[in-house]
């Protein structure tokens, strides 16, 4: 498994979302509405070369995976609707494990 692509992808993805959620739901509304851009600015820019290389990462993890086309378009797209990123980022890395046969950590028994 391509761990520290995963990784990368995970961290990226988190990220982005976050970056996407500020962006939409404090940086707009301040900009728009009470006539401050500076979140806007700042966020937006961020955001902006953040999702390059979150595209790019989508990328590379699905042409080592394989993924279908479909797939790798849902998972691009999700990284461009607030929130859809953090519930894009679940469904890989659980497809993933899944197909590696890692169990989450929480399902290990503690004794």
């Amino acid at each position: 498994m391509p761990s520290r692509l995963l990784l990368v992808y995970r961290v990226l993805a988190i990220v982005t979302g976050t970056g996407l959620v500020i962006l939409t739901f404090v940086g707009l509304p301040l900009k728009y509405e009470f006539g401050r851009p500076g979140v806007v600015t700042v966020v937006g820019i961020a955001h902006g070369w953040l999702f390059m290389a979150y595209v790019v990462v989508t990328l590379l993890l699905a042409y080592s995976r394989r993924w279908s086309i479909p797939k790798v378009a849902l998972v691009v797209l999700a990284g461009t609707v607030p929130v859809m990123t953090f519930f894009a980022e679940r469904r890989v890395v659980a497809d993933e494990r899944r197909a590696f046969g890692r169990p989450r950590v929480a399902e290990h028994p503690t004794s």
